[in-house]
């Protein structure tokens, strides 16, 4: 019987979440083209102060000063590499990357935060916990760790490598937004990406709406 969770708020997102970090000690370490499905991006890598990489995608002309499509897309390699339907991950992550390849212009920031910050190994022991009841939420929490515990404090001085600093954002969630607008970034659009829902990740939806205060539409449920 699973037991109650650390930290349980049926109320507000709020206090389910990670604070800000101040550390943004990330460094430039390369760049290459890349050629992809969608077109051809150039891709730049960094490295942050813990040793995790994080990598870049940009495709255009993006330092013009004008609003830039963009995705700040959590790492999730069960969604993005190995198909799960748990969750909608790869299917962001594709619909992102044709979005900007459709325009020809735009990036895509690919953060090492496997499991909303948990990791990899913590991410198989909440599916477990899901797997007995538990919902997304309660899982990271019977585990200690806050709802989400990602830390965007990096993509300011990614952005910044490029030039980059007005975003048409990409994203259902309102933490993300507001992460932005505290390091500066001026986020002009909030572009709506719901994908990828199926029998299997529709519990993992719901709970983002209606515990972590996701937008998405009731009418697509």
């Amino acid at each position: 019987m699973l037991r109650e969770p650390v930290l349980k708020d049926q109320k507000s997102a709020a206090s389910l979440l990670r604070p800000p970090a101040a550390n943004t000690d990330v460094r430039f370490v390369a760049s290459c083209e890349l050629p992809t499905t969608w077109g051809s991006f150039r891709l730049h890598a960094f490295e942050d102060a813990a040793g995790k990489e994080h990598l870049l995608l940009v495709m255009g002309d993006v330092a013009d000063g004008e609003p830039v499509l963009a995705r700040i897309h959590s790492e999730c390699l069960t969604g993005d590499a190995l198909f799960s339907q748990r969750c909608d991950c790869g299917s962001q992550l594709n619909a992102a990357l044709a979005r900007i390849g459709a325009e020809g212009r735009g990036v895509l920031l690919y953060l090492r935060q496997e499991g909303r910050g948990i990791g990899l190994h913590n991410k198989v022991r909440a599916y477990g916990l899901q797997d007995q009841g538990a919902d997304t939420v309660d899982a990271n929490l019977w585990l200690g760790f806050a709802a989400d515990a990602r830390d965007y404090a990096m993509c300011r001085t990614m952005l910044d490598h490029i030039g980059v600093r007005r975003l048409r954002l990409m994203s259902n969630n309102p933490a993300k937004l507001k992460a932005m607008s505290e390091l500066g970034i001026d986020v002009v659009e909030r572009v709506s990406l719901e994908t990828g829902r199926n029998p299997h990740n529709a519990v993992y939806l719901d709970t983002k709406a209606k515990r972590m205060g996701h937008l998405l539409d009731p009418t697509s449920r």
